[in-house]
This record gives structure tokens, sequence and C-alpha cells, in this order.
């Protein structure tokens, strides 16, 4: 996947593109100052993450919806999804609040980086396999504290309409805490329903490039299917390709 896969919806009027952009940008900059409330400590503090989320994705013109198997509420699950945008941070977090293992120079980036440093990201070096082994045991630290972890163990972004496989390593934070995994499958739509690539975040685009297109669009809708609860087993290979198998179509029951 690269700049190519990316494509918008159907032409319309340049005026009202620009004016729907405008207004979304100006809703993302009023959310953006609430930001702080994330990081208060409070009573139903996951639900205040969620509805955040929810609100963020709202002023950006994408709305969730969910399919498959209903979330359970158990202590220290491993959440793992396909990757394609930055979207999908808020896209998971609006209906699964938990910490995110994230690209490292994810928490620099403006406006983002507040909100994924208050979820409690885990920064991960992708390019640098010395560097897996502690993010794989700050997972695990975190799943026996009961915690929720959300990682995309694809390695990278796709456009959606295609995606990568399932790298093994973050599956052993699972084996180590005996921690189950839960696979989500994250599909973008326009709101007739085609596939969209809007949202896509590939090769070398750039955050407001993102934001730009993403907002100008009529209208996203972001589906998380959700899969069947995989237990750790005592293969991180086996366990990764049995989450991937949950996430194709017809493997959420």
């Amino acid at each position: 996947c690269d700049e190519r896969c990316v494509g918008g919806g159907h032409p319309e009027s340049p005026v009202l593109t620009a004016i729907r952009t405008m207004s979304r940008i100006f809703a993302v900059a009023a959310v953006l100052c609430a930001l702080p409330m994330l990081a208060v400590p409070m009573p139903g503090r996951t639900g205040v993450q969620r509805g955040y989320c929810r609100l963020m994705l709202r002023c950006i013109g994408v709305r969730v919806s969910q399919t498959g198997n209903p979330i359970r509420n158990l202590p220290g699950v491993l959440v793992v999804s396909n990757h394609t945008s930055w979207v999908d941070v808020f896209a998971i977090g609006a209906v699964v609040p938990g910490s995110f293992v994230a690209r490292a120079d994810l928490v620099d980036w403006p406006a983002i980086g507040p909100a994924v440093r208050m979820m409690g990201v885990i920064p991960i070096e992708r390019r640098s396999l010395r560097k897996l082994p502690p993010v794989v045991d700050a997972v695990t630290g975190r799943l026996l504290e009961g915690r929720t972890v959300v990682a995309f163990p694809e390695g990278t972004t796709f456009c959606g309409k295609h995606n990568g496989t399932f790298r093994p390593a973050v599956f052993q934070a699972s084996i180590d805490s005996g921690r189950p995994a839960q696979p989500v499958r994250l599909t973008y739509r326009h709101r007739d329903g085609r596939p969209s690539t809007v949202t896509a975040f590939l090769g070398e685009d750039s955050l407001w490039a993102s934001v730009k297109r993403i907002t100008a669009a009529r209208g996203t809708v972001v589906e998380l299917a959700v899969g069947s609860l995989q237990l750790p087993g005592s293969s991180r290979r086996d366990l990764a390709a049995r989450c991937q198998a949950a996430l194709r179509p017809g493997g959420t029951s």
C-alpha cells in the first residue's frame, strides 16, 4: 500500500467542501481544549475516555458502528487489530478504552500526541528488533495489572482494502501474562457503504494532509467487527494466526 491507494468520495462543490472542512477543524480545536480531562483520576474514567474518542470522531466526520461479538468486560485483555490510520486509536478507544502500543513518534505529533500520551501509550520503534523485548515486558506488566492494552500487530499501516500479516512478537505478552487476546477488525466505509480509503495514512502522508482529507469527506463510517476471544495457549505464532483468522469475514462468530 502507498499513496496511490488513498482516494476521496464523490466530487462536490469546492465551496461546500471548504465550509465542511473548516467547521470540522474548528470543532476539533474546541474538543482538544477538553483534553486534560483524560489525565484526571476520577470514577468512570474509562467512560470519559470512550466519550472523548467518540466526540473526536464526530468532529472529523467519522461515525462508529460495532458488529460481531460483544466486548467482554474482563481484566487484562490484549486487543489486537488491523491498522489503517491514526484514526484507529480513537475508533478503538471509543469502544474499548485502554493503553495503546503505538509508533514512538506518535507522542510527538501536534494535537494527536497529547491525546495518546494521556491514554497511556506504550511507544515502539518498529524498525528496531532490539527494542521489542522491553515493549513486550511493558505490555505484559499492564495485562497483569488487569489493564486493557491495544496493539496493531501488522507493524505498519495498510489502506484497508488490503491488509498485512500479524507479527507474533506482541502476542508473547498474552502468553506470559496468561491473559486472552481480543481481535477487532476495522473497516472504513463511505456513508453509502462503499469501501473508503480516505482515512488511510500511508507513505509520506503528513498529519495535516490527512486531517484535511478526512474532514473534507462527506462522512465516514468505521465498523468494528469484534472477533471471538482467544485463549493465549503456548505459541505466540499460533495465537497470532488464530487472531488473524478471527478477523477474516465470517470469522467473528
